[in-house]
């Protein structure tokens, strides 16, 4: 394989807005993790890291901000694993910091791989951990007689991995017609825990979904996508129903387009379902959600949405409009669009290993941070991987969709994701932030009411009180931005 790469590159369209609207609760970050059945030695899974590397070095890039877009730039940074400290999830890009945009961890048995979304897609990083995961197992097991496995063509090059299918597949002579969305019910429930990510895991067994969605002439996603319209609903009361419940579902473009590309390559479609107009009962959504995604899933649909997604970033003026008013515009837009959706359903599909590396594998899971509910599965052999994430309380939501699954004739067995305490926990520093932030204040304040009172002929309170002042907003910006100490002092 060929392993020239490029100094810099722009971004796919899909990650065009990742940079500008990831925060500390949505970092847009996504977690691809292997169960193995024995300890992660960090030693060995450090050398799987730089064998793996040789053969992705698209991925050994840092954000970089440009006057009109952000652009990746080949970094020399070493990508180091690490044992996991960090809640899942956690935020990777971090504005004026130069770090490579994904992570390896481990924690007893488990390889994380966490990745931010600008670099990759599920694909790209499904296919990255596999090729972590082959590795390790190799050079942990090689004396066993274990056979090393490329989980790559022999034929692919580093520029079919970095290739920008967007833009390949675009056709500007495609229109699709302009679908009016209505605003989606929003689930909305009291945050938990300083606004953490919850976890919540279960497993089935792929041969139990298959055949039922089998016996109901759909496939896997189709039933499971109606399954959970119909556990939203459960908890929906009479005056929410007047809004649909509307899920958004991504969609793997390679299954359209060929493509080998590690970038994103990624569409989605919006099943939803309105309980107010439409029979309640699970046939009739099973039926409705059947046939939208045999509508809306056709190559005809898939490209006129790119073409309307490249549009967009081709056109002149907004190419040439300044990153910081994009910036505006995409923070407006994401809000927007935020309303027309009430939660997420992503299937990451089948992870398939070489079989002598089966016995070694316990599962394979993953799921991803981000503000709405979203259910994430995958599978491994006969081990589908259900994980619900969300910041609010949803449990109940949770337990609606194994139940209805149970009705089905599917067992879940649910699984305790084990996570690490993180060494310094974040509301610990906000809450001596707040109280320096409240005594600054009073100083302040208390100057301000001697001048009024006593009217010293040298304003020194005036002088006390501005200079308490600019030590709290350059304190502040010490602490919010610290990664770049070089660009606090200019502040």
């Amino acid at each position: 394989m060929r392993t020239e790469y490029s100094n810099w590159r722009k971004l796919d369209n899909a990650a065009l807005a990742f940079p500008l609207v990831t925060g500390e609760n949505d970092t847009r970050v996504f977690r691809f993790y292997c169960q193995l059945k024995e300890e992660v030695d960090s030693d060995i899974l450090q050398q799987a890291l730089d064998r793996t590397m040789e053969k992705y070095p698209l991925f050994q890039a840092v954000l970089r901000k440009g006057l009109f877009w952000f652009y990746l730039e080949h970094s020399h940074i070493r990508a180091l694993v690490k044992p996991e400290t960090e809640p899942p999830c956690s935020r990777l890009y971090i504005p004026d910091k130069k770090s490579l945009l994904f992570q390896v961890s481990y924690y007893k048995e488990r390889i994380n791989f966490e990745v931010f979304h600008v670099l990759t897609d599920g694909t790209g990083a499904t296919e990255f951990l596999k090729e972590l995961v082959s590795n390790y197992l190799y050079l942990a097991h090689q004396k066993e007689g274990l056979e090393p496995v490329s989980m790559l063509p022999e034929d692919m090059t580093v520029q079919d991995q970095e290739s920008d299918s967007f833009l390949k597949y675009y056709s500007k002579d495609q229109k699709r017609p302009k679908e009016k969305k209505t605003r989606a019910f929003q689930i909305r429930r009291k945050k938990k825990d300083g606004n953490h990510l919850h976890v919540h895991e279960s497993v089935v067994s792929v041969k139990e979904v298959l055949k039922r969605s089998r016996e109901l002439g759909v496939s896997m996603t189709v039933f499971l996508t109606a399954v959970f319209l119909k556990a939203i609903h459960e908890e929906m009361s009479k005056m929410q129903e007047k809004k649909p419940i509307v899920l958004m579902v991504p969609v793997n473009l390679r299954k359209f387009f060929p493509s080998t590309s590690m970038l994103n390559f990624f569409n989605w479609i919006e099943p939803g379902y309105d309980f107010s107009k439409r029979d309640r009962s699970f046939e009739e959504v099973l039926r409705y959600t059947k046939d939208f995604f045999e509508e809306q899933l056709t190559k005809e649909k898939m490209s006129a949405h790119i073409n309307d997604l490249l549009a967009l970033e081709l056109h002149p003026i907004l190419r040439l409009a300044p990153l910081e008013l994009k910036n505006l515009c995409i923070h407006a837009g994401a809000k927007f669009s935020e309303k027309n959706t009430t939660a997420i359903f992503s299937n990451m599909s089948a992870v398939r290993m070489p079989d002598s590396y089966v016995p070694y594998i316990e599962r394979f899971g993953v799921f991803t941070n981000t503000p709405k509910l979203e259910l994430c599965l995958c599978s491994f052999e006969d081990k589908l991987s259900f994980a619900f994430t969300s910041r609010y309380d949803t449990v109940n939501i949770e337990r609606n969709f194994y139940r209805l699954l149970k009705e089905q004739g599917i067992t879940a067995e649910k699984v305790e994701p084990e996570f690490p305490m993180p060494q310094m926990p974040s509301e610990q520093e906000m809450k001596v932030y707040k109280v320096y932030s409240f005594l600054c204040l009073v100083l302040a304040a208390a100057m301000v009411v001697t001048d009024l009172n006593f009217h010293p002929r040298i304003r020194w309170t005036w002088f006390t009180a501005g200079g308490v002042a600019t030590m709290w907003i350059a304190s502040s910006i010490g602490f919010f931005k610290r990664y770049n100490l070089l660009k606090n002092v200019m502040w």
